[in-house]
């Protein structure tokens, strides 16, 4: 049952990156949130067109390697929080709610409080990628299936795991993946991989400074290749190889951030500390 102490919390799904994938739900919702906690890979351009502009904007990103990153335990807690003062609370997530964002936590919590809560699908960097590079990722006679995974240590993916996805009878896509990728190429090799697999690296997926490489699994240890900008989706298998074909989306060749690094966050946000028992908020 709803705890009436607390207002209704909406897990959005923000899109990839580029606001005109954001869904007609999702953004009416914004429309009427007055806290939404958003995490860094959400476009400036939704916070700033869609969002309530009387709404309280608190960024919660994470970034791999970066000490300005919200601890979990802290969103969680943020969310109770505002949920106690706040009839409408938007927690805004990157790509799709349910993929690779750490939902599960925050979902414990807020049935933890009995506190109201909806999701709101979004579209996940896969489909966007996927869509953005013309790459169809279930290509009658490239591909039965798709694999959706995360690398990041050698114990995530079992060695009998590794033989199956080196046989590449399904396109292979990893989130979270590019700075162990080198590691992953390996692995899939000594599986048994064929060196002439295709894969691409697509970095920054939908918006305007997406960029695309492309490699094989026998070159790319052995070729130079730069530190790939976040958020990088790796898509690997036969399917790849349309690319060239299909691609209909340019390079943007400066490669430069669209989403900001938590240090540099929007000016444009604003915190209201009058909420009782909120002793800190994560200023990125």
């Amino acid at each position: 049952m709803k705890n009436s102490n607390y207002g209704k919390v909406y897990f959005v799904g923000a899109g990839p990156g580029n606001p005109e994938l954001l869904t007609i739900k999702a953004a009416r919702i914004l429309a009427k949130a007055e806290v939404v906690i958003t995490d860094r890979l959400v476009s400036e351009e939704i916070i700033k067109e869609y969002v309530n502009p009387e709404a309280i904007i608190i960024p919660v990103g994470k970034q791999g390697r970066s000490n300005a990153s919200t601890p979990q335990t802290e969103i969680n807690n943020l969310i109770v929080q505002f949920a106690t003062s706040y009839k409408t609370v938007v927690r805004l997530k990157g790509g799709d709610v349910s993929l690779y964002s750490n939902v599960l936590d925050e979902l414990l919590t807020v049935n933890e409080y009995n506190i109201e809560y909806e999701i709101v699908p979004g579209i996940t960097a896969l489909s966007g990628a996927s869509a953005y590079t013309g790459v169809p990722l279930t290509a009658r006679g490239y591909a039965t299936g798709v694999r959706i995974l995360t690398y990041y240590q050698d114990e995530a993916i079992s060695i009998e795991a590794w033989k199956h996805l080196a046989a590449f009878e399904d396109t292979l896509v990893f989130y979270m993946t590019g700075n162990a990728l080198p590691q992953l190429v390996n692995n899939l090799l000594k599986a048994g991989a064929d060196a002439t697999i295709p894969f691409i690296v697509v970095e920054q997926a939908t918006t305007p400074n997406q960029y695309v490489h492309q490699f094989n699994l026998g070159e790319f240890n052995q070729q130079l290749h730069p530190e790939f900008l976040s958020p990088s989706l790796v898509i690997m298998g036969k399917v790849t190889a349309l690319y060239k074909q299909f691609a209909w989306l340019p390079n943007n060749k400066e490669r430069k951030h669209y989403f900001k690094p938590l240090q540099d966050y929007p000016e444009l946000i604003s915190l209201i500390n009058n909420i009782q028992h909120l002793s800190h908020v994560s200023r990125a």
